[in-house]
């Protein structure tokens, strides 16, 4: 009896998954961990507005939810100033980046993006064959000049940028983004990630018409709005692609009572805004804590902050592993030289009191 017969391009690729989960590590480590500082959900939950509505709906989950996600993409072009035609929306940013790959990326197309940036994106394009040509950072920032003249130099059709980035929490002003465009080879689209934008200062949401063939922006609510596990995103773009991504996507993929939550997240401006102030009192209080233990805590415009270990990337992955055996779940860059860092959620005042605590103990352990 024999197996499945895999493709040549499934058969090539590497047996692993962009993230462990929390939940694995736990199963490893026997015990849930004291404080879940390491993949940048929102501690602070979501809006209590959108929980109820969420068990509202939880009574008609009978019913398929609606394919074209019409009341919430009503909702979302208001919120971005464009129209229905404008809006897509997605099993969260990832699903949303797996489509949009499928879309425009044969076996063989380059791609570019910066080396150590959000590592699902990559882990879609070499899914389905694409070429992925890397740039590095520069001070600890994507580098959008050097991303888009390594795109006319392998005739990209798509450039990855996050503004703010993951890993670093950096970002650069909106305007510098959309100057940027100008450079943009013919028969490339700019993939803007702006999962964080809900924390970063005012004007670096770059001001791009949501018309602009060139671009196609996305967005979620698994970060400021504290919905991470519902699974919703949404993109911008030009309705022509837009319209194209009816041609592969999930058309049934939206649940209804994540579409039924997010539409009241959206709504409740409060709580974003509550939110928002306590992940900056949170950043304040991580980069307290890392000067304390004579550590330096980069600038960041995210839910997150990216803190400099003081010596190399070995070192930082001892810090890192210290702390999880101590019950503190946090991640770090991987790529040279931002993998000097560790990088850690903002937390409830409870969760980074453990930080306090266990920081210490885990550079003394890094350090022996």
């Amino acid at each position: 009896m024999t197996g499945p017969r895999y493709t040549d391009l499934v058969n090539s690729l590497p047996s692993t998954v962009p993230f462990v989960g929390p939940e694995e590590l736990e199963r490893s480590r026997g015990t849930p961990f004291r404080a879940r500082l390491g993949a940048n959900e929102s501690l602070f939950g979501p809006s209590p507005a959108a929980v109820k509505a969420m068990q509202a709906e939880a009574l008609e989950i009978w019913k398929y939810g609606d394919p074209t996600s019409h009341d919430l993409r009503a909702a979302l072009a208001d919120h971005m100033q464009a129209r229905v035609e404008n809006i897509l929306v997605g099993e969260g940013i990832d699903g949303l980046l797996g489509n949009l790959v499928r879309l425009l990326v044969a076996p063989g197309d380059a791609v570019v993006t910066s080396d150590g940036a959000y590592p699902t994106f990559n882990y879609h394009v070499a899914g389905f064959g694409g070429v992925l040509h890397k740039v590095p950072y520069r001070d600890d920032r994507e580098d959008p000049a050097a991303l888009l003249t390594r795109a006319k130099e392998v005739d990209a059709k798509l450039v990855y940028l996050a503004n703010p980035d993951n890993p670093m929490g950096s970002w650069y002003p909106g305007t510098d983004i959309l100057a940027a465009l100008d450079d943009l080879p013919d028969g490339c689209l700019l993939l803007l990630d702006e999962a964080y934008i809900e924390f970063a200062p005012t004007g670096v949401a770059a001001p791009i018409d949501a018309d602009d063939p060139r671009v196609i922006r996305m967005r979620t609510f698994s970060k400021g709005y504290g919905m991470a596990g519902a699974r919703i995103g949404y993109a911008v773009g030009a309705p022509d692609l837009i319209r194209a991504f009816d041609r592969i996507r999930n058309h049934f993929g939206m649940n209804r009572v994540a579409q039924a939550g997010a539409l009241a997240a959206l709504r409740d401006t409060a709580w974003l805004a509550h939110v928002q102030d306590q992940v900056a009192t949170a950043r304040d209080r991580i980069a307290a804590i890392a000067a304390d233990n004579g550590l330096v805590a980069l600038p960041s415009a995210t839910n997150f902050v990216a803190v400099d270990c003081g010596a190399d990337g070995a070192f930082a992955t001892r810090v890192l592993d210290a702390l999880l055996a101590r019950g503190v779940f946090v991640r770090k860059p991987v790529v040279p030289p931002q993998d000097r860092c560790i990088r850690i959620s903002c937390g409830r005042p409870q969760d980074l009191d453990v930080l306090a605590e266990t920081l210490p103990q885990a550079l003394a352990a890094a350090r022996a």
